[in-house]
């Protein structure tokens, strides 16, 4: 599965407003923190589950706003 460009864009953007670490983003993502460091580098081919996490945090966070 792919994650989009805007869902990178949010992925970052998120983490950058909540000052994250990569190891703060995996624990709150559930993504391990190889696999987001990977993803923030853009590569964005994923499996479905960790799109799934990702995608059901940032829904979370922009939830939160």
């Amino acid at each position: 599965m792919q994650l989009t460009e805007d869902q990178l864009k949010a992925l970052k953007r998120k983490r950058g407003e909540l000052n994250y670490s990569v190891l703060e983003l995996s624990k709150a993502t559930g993504v391990s923190r190889w696999t987001l460091d990977k993803i923030l580098k853009g590569h964005t081919n994923v499996q479905e589950a960790t799109a799934k996490k990702v995608n059901d945090w940032i829904i979370k966070q922009y939830m939160n706003d």
